[in-house]
């Protein structure tokens, strides 16, 4: 591939054209509104001047809802050999151009399962995709210089390709990523009006659980759209197992001691459920999940805090599996949490005081 155009420079946009300009692809960008494209340029993401003729590959990266009607107008202009989305839906847009009746060899969609919760070309990393998973949907009918086209783009971006049906990666996605959004917006909003006290109890638990919670409202409206029914039968699931959980939880406040054990063994069954199903969350690399020992160290909030730990883990020779911050309320310090291989835990609080840290039991 030598020669992209980026249509639409948001996050993924952009940030796929900043990982071809960096390997060398010429890019040519394009956007509704031009300002984004010109600042997306100005980033190094590529030329928002038009391209003279067709280029190898054209990636659209618009809105879910918009993607089908931007590839029938580029396709049916003939303005490169290939064609990809990267939208989080797949079903959808290929069902619409099929309608349209267009010669579908060139495309295949794809998704890169990578983003942030910010949006914007200003947002964008040549890295937001290295070691993702990149989704590629192709069909019976997908012509083999795309898909390896396609194969390029998702080297280039660092990221693993992952072949999948189109249907079947639109149910995975409410299942890993549309549904657990929608949960954690619904229990974030339970803080909008909570008492000051209360919110000023979050930890890193609350925290973990509303992190997606700040990402665009329109944008998700226009993911949710395009994929609701998938969504909607998980949630109807969820909902079964809530309506079970309350009536569990009100057992607990019965005077019956028969209710008062009903309803233990009503929570107890959906949490040893939460437990079976989140040892299924891949681990490190993608591989099966280890359990980690944690050595919690206390810090000041301080610059360079951080990178003396982690060159005093280096110095004792423990390599540092994954870390956790929490951060104290209303205090300039935090808990740093390191995950290591159980058997190096001890040799690394060891060594972690013998340096002056304050090591948390």
């Amino acid at each position: 591939m030598r020669t992209a155009l980026v249509i639409g420079t948001g996050l993924i946009g952009t940030s796929a054209a900043l990982a071809l300009s960096q390997r060398g692809v010429t890019v040519h960008l394009a956007d509704y509104d031009s300002e984004q494209a010109r600042t997306a340029a100005a980033l190094g993401a590529g030329t928002d001047e038009t391209p003279q003729g067709p280029v190898d590959l054209a990636i659209v990266a618009a809105p879910p809802a918009h993607v089908a009607g931007v590839l029938a107008d580029v396709m049916r202009r003939g303005v490169a050999r290939g064609y990809l989305d990267v939208a989080s839906v797949k079903g959808g847009p290929r069902r619409e151009l099929e309608a349209q009746g267009l010669d579908l060899s060139a495309y295949i969609g794809t998704h890169p399962m990578s983003g942030r919760e910010k949006s914007g070309p200003l947002a964008a990393t040549g890295d937001l995709f290295e070691g993702r998973p990149w989704v590629l949907t192709p069909t019976r009918d997908t012509d083999t210089e795309v898909l390896n086209l396609a194969l390029e783009l998702v080297s280039h971006c660092r990221a693993v390709p992952v072949v999948m049906d189109a249907d079947a990666h639109d149910r995975a996605v409410a299942l890993v990523s549309h549904m657990p959004h929608l949960v954690s917006s619904m229990v974030a909003a339970r803080l909008e009006k909570a008492e000051e006290t209360a919110v000023r109890l979050c930890g890193q638990g609350i925290r973990d659980v509303t992190r997606i919670a700040a990402s665009d409202p329109g944008m998700w409206i226009d993911i949710l759209s395009a994929n609701p029914g998938p969504v909607a039968d998980l949630l109807a699931d969820v909902s079964a197992d809530l309506d079970e959980t309350v009536r569990a939880l009100r057992a607990l406040q019965s005077a019956d001691e028969t209710k008062r054990r009903e309803g233990s063994a009503g929570i107890e069954d959906v949490l040893r459920r939460g437990n079976a199903g989140q040892v299924r969350v891949p681990g490190k690399h993608g591989t099966a999940p280890r359990a980690y020992e944690t050595v919690a160290v206390l810090i000041d909030d301080q610059p360079g805090q951080l990178a003396r730990i982690f060159a005093d883990a280096g110095r004792a020779g423990i390599n540092v599996e994954d870390v956790r911050i929490e951060h104290a309320t209303g205090q300039q310090a935090g808990l740093v949490q390191l995950m290591v291989e159980p058997k190096t835990a001890p040799v690394l609080t060891a060594a972690l005081r013998e340096r002056g840290w304050a090591i948390r039991q």
